[in-house]
């Protein structure tokens, strides 16, 4: 096959071809008389197993499993490298699954007839939450928990509706939310129907978990094509 052969196969442009071969993707072509390259079916396989890891582990994980399919075809650590990312996945859905329980929780407490001494300090919601008081001034800086200030001495004081927010925020963040996608999301789980929100932000995630799973799976069964080449 030639190089547009493997891209058109593997759904993937004929730079990117080049550029798996270079990584150690797939493995170096040999080369026609007049210098072009020739590409075999381990080379589409090896193409379309990344294709598919990359999409459950991630670009750097998929290189480092199937680079290892090719260097060690008949040793375990072509698996212990599947298995390490069906752990990370795993690990990633038990947090989620604590999210979910934590955000019901906290979404459904009531915050009203509330007293000014119920507001924290920094320091003491840090400290509530297990982490460093930097994180929330990071998390004020992006707009996610805004505090009020102290007129008088300035400094930030948590009402108990934001300490309910930095409580999502903080299970959110475990379960796997980057600040980007949390700067978008933040802002609608302050409208009325916060919790409804929060759980269809949390189902939207549970399915991105799944779609991952599914491209493991699916990987692996690629995986298996490109070690029946090798070994």
């Amino acid at each position: 096959m030639r190089t547009v052969d493997v891209a058109r196969e593997a759904g993937c442009s004929v730079q990117q071809v080049r550029n798996l071969e270079r990584d150690g993707v797939l493995p170096p072509a040999t080369r026609t008389a007049t210098g072009y390259r020739a590409y075999g079916a381990v080379h589409l396989r090896s193409a379309l197993a990344y294709r598919a890891l990359a999409a459950g582990a991630g670009p750097t994980g998929a290189k480092e499993i199937v680079r290892a399919a090719h260097r060690f075809p008949a040793s375990p650590t072509v698996f212990a490298l599947l298995d390490a990312a069906h752990a990370r996945l795993h690990a990633e859905r038990v947090e989620l699954e604590s999210a979910k329980e934590a955000a019901r929780a906290i979404s459904g407490e009531p915050i009203e007839d509330v007293r000014a001494s119920d507001s924290m300090s920094v320091s003491e919601l840090a400290a509530a939450l297990g982490v460093r008081p930097s994180t929330l001034r990071h998390w004020d800086a992006e707009g996610l928990v805004v505090p009020d200030r102290d007129p008088v001495r300035g400094v930030r004081r948590y009402a108990p509706a934001q300490v309910r927010d930095a409580r999502i925020v903080h299970q959110l963040r475990k379960a796997g939310y980057r600040i980007a996608s949390l700067r978008a999301l933040v802002p609608e789980l302050r409208h009325a129907r916060r919790s409804e929100d929060l759980a269809a932000a949390l189902t939207a995630r549970d399915a991105a978990l799944a779609a991952r799973s599914r491209a493991l799976l699916d990987g692996a069964a690629a995986l298996s094509a490109v070690l029946s080449t090798t070994v």
